[in-house]
């Protein structure tokens, strides 16, 4: 069965048409959040990152949320192909357990763990990733506004129910909660229009890298919310999936050349959900004229199918093998190793860039 299916927007599929698919041509790789789910994209990542765009020498933005931005600030590492199997791993083999007199994990627990994991995955080696030649990378987060600026027992949740609510009238009404924040490597500039939100931009530094890595990955009350990054505005800082779940973004790509025109996203799923509140909002799941130079790739639903439970893995597996951490490593290193078809097939694929082998976004 056909593991990976590849979706185009208008502009990149007459793009393909013109001129192929070339490592060349890429300006931008997205990184979606998701969680559990990103894992399937490892073998992807892995022949990108380490085979194709290695035989191009131009400059690529990397925009990450939560999962992402751990992928793509991967990707910034010399030795990336390494790099990525070990977050793999590292990924599929973190374990909680309560403490001693507790039920259930705490938040606190989560996030000083998590913060251990960042420390000895990037430690020492923050500059590689923002002095990387050839790869910018921004790092999403969700900054607290008004009720939501200090994390807080009664109003973090009463906050996050209003979010919830003007989101549900409209998106741009949800900066009146949240605000999105962008840290980027020195002096590059957003790789996408921020008019369609509420829109900061930092600059990322040996200071803030690591706060600004873990408040992106910081899901609300699984984690504890990263208070006062340095070099950004005060507050609190959440998982940059909240505002921007799948980077439903205005991509910014030059109009002259095909160099460095087209975003190519390894994604999980078809859709491009703009942000972590709208996944139950299905009318804001299409393509807009925003992923119009978007090439997604993402598998074949039947092929999911195929997977342990049928399905990606995902957070509730944290739950479903409470008491069995064997049985989700077993499921979730089956999954990873499944989607080394997926590469397998892109790299097809790209040997002859058929456009009657790609549907439309």
């Amino acid at each position: 069965m056909q593991a990976l299916h590849i979706h185009a927007g208008p502009k990149a599929l007459a793009h393909v048409r013109a001129h192929g698919l070339r490592p060349e041509h890429i300006g931008v790789i997205p990184g979606a959040a998701g969680g559990p789910k990103g894992l399937i994209l490892g073998p992807l990542d892995r022949f990108i990152f380490g085979e194709w765009l290695a035989q191009s020498s131009q400059p690529v933005d990397l925009v990450g949320a939560s999962i992402g931005a751990w992928r793509m600030a991967t990707a910034c590492l010399q030795g990336s192909v390494q790099a990525f199997a070990r977050l793999e791993h590292d990924y599929i083999h973190q374990h909680y357990e309560p403490l001693p007199g507790h039920k259930r994990v705490s938040a606190q627990q989560v996030s000083d763990a998590f913060g251990q994991s960042l420390q000895a995955f990037y430690g020492g080696r923050i500059q590689e990733v923002l002095s990387h030649p050839r790869y910018r990378l921004h790092i999403l987060t969700s900054r607290g506004r008004h009720v939501l600026h200090r994390e807080h027992p009664i109003a973090t949740p009463l906050g996050y129910a209003g979010a919830y609510l003007s989101n549900a009238l409209s998106r741009r009404s949800l900066g009146d909660w949240l605000e999105r924040v962008v840290f980027s490597s020195p002096g590059a500039a957003l790789p996408f229009d921020a008019q369609d939100f509420r829109t900061r931009a930092v600059a990322l530094n040996e200071g803030n890298f690591m706060p600004a890595l873990q408040a992106s990955c910081s899901i609300p009350f699984a984690l504890k919310a990263v208070h006062d990054i340095p070099g950004a505005p005060t507050g609190a800082y959440w998982d940059g999936g909240i505002t921007d779940y799948h980077l439903h973004l205005d991509w910014q790509t030059p109009g002259d050349r095909p160099e460095g025109r087209i975003v190519l996203y390894p994604h999980f799923q078809k859709n491009v959900v703009p942000g972590w509140l709208d996944k139950a909002l299905k009318w804001r799941h299409g393509a807009s004229a925003f992923l119009d130079h978007t090439i997604v790739l993402a598998p074949n639903p039947e092929w999911v199918k195929t997977l342990p439970h049928a399905k990606l893995p995902d957070r509730r597996d944290f739950m479903r093998y409470d008491r069995d951490l064997a049985g989700r490593l077993k499921v979730w290193t089956t999954a990873a190793s499944a989607s080394a078809q997926l590469a397998d097939e892109w790299a097809q694929w790209l040997q002859n860039p058929g456009h009657q082998n790609v549907q439309p976004l």
